[in-house]
């Protein structure tokens, strides 16, 4: 019973107080001004530039400028609306009694998101040793290196040490880099062939077979000419070499 009692007389209160402010709001003329006021966060008084105000009874209004100031004419008892990016709407209303002179601070309230957890993923830079990056070989794999396919730089010693003992140490290393050189001196002589053989020789001596033999003979032994050498470098080290050779036959024949 005391409780329905208590309640009917906060009902009671809250609407002669409504009622109060209602015939308040009817008592005041409705009287032409121009609002001068100025836009801050209610968090940090904090300027809000370029906000929206807008009259709900004409829909004009105006923005805020970079400072947070605006300027607006409307009526004493007109209500506004302001809506800002990161801020909640809100509704000013200006007090009565209000001149015209001074410039009334508004508050809004910023708008708090909640942010998830964000993982951030990446790859740590990896530190240049100097060892240079892998490339594909053309190796056959039986052929392949369990430590290194080249030889190994000074460097691979401190960061890779078991594999440089290896290349170094290892019996099967060493027989598979033997054979590996072996097919590649005799792909090298058999490209080099073609540069150097008896018929060039004979071309570019003037000899017949038998005497190219003899020359081909005395010319390999002077071992000038890698297996490497350019088709240029062949016929210049044959011409060269081709006149000592005829040289020292006179002095033989003599």
């Amino acid at each position: 019973m005391r409780n329905g009692i208590l309640i009917g007389l906060i009902l009671l209160v809250a609407t002669a107080f409504s009622g109060q402010a209602q015939s308040d709001d009817l008592l005041v003329d409705p009287i032409l001004i121009r609002l001068k006021g100025r836009l801050v966060s209610s968090a940090d008084s904090s300027a809000v530039p370029y906000a929206n105000i807008i009259n709900n009874r004409t829909h004009s209004g105006t923005t805020t400028n970079s400072d947070g100031y605006f300027s607006l004419e409307m009526l004493n008892i007109d209500s506004l609306v302001v809506s800002s990016v990161g801020y909640q709407k809100k509704v000013l209303r200006v007090p009565h009694n209000y001149n015209g002179q001074e410039v009334i601070t508004f508050t809004i309230d910023p708008v708090n998101y909640a942010v998830g957890e964000v993982e951030v993923k990446g790859e740590k830079p990896g530190m240049d040793m100097g060892l240079g990056t892998g490339k594909p070989v053309d190796i056959a794999p039986e052929l392949r290196g369990d430590a290194f396919n080249e030889k190994p730089p000074i460097l691979a010693a401190l960061f890779n040490p078991v594999s440089f003992l290896q290349y170094y140490v290892s019996g099967r290393e060493r027989r598979k880099r033997n054979v590996r050189e072996a097919m590649a001196m005799e792909l090298n002589w058999e490209m080099h062939s073609k540069n150097y053989n008896k018929e060039v020789v004979m071309k570019l001596t003037g000899l017949n077979e038998a005497e190219a033999d003899s020359f081909m003979i005395w010319f390999n032994a002077q071992n000038v000419l890698p297996y490497t050498a350019t088709e240029y470098e062949v016929r210049a080290s044959i011409n060269y070499y081709f006149e000592i050779y005829k040289q020292e036959k006179i002095q033989d024949d003599k």
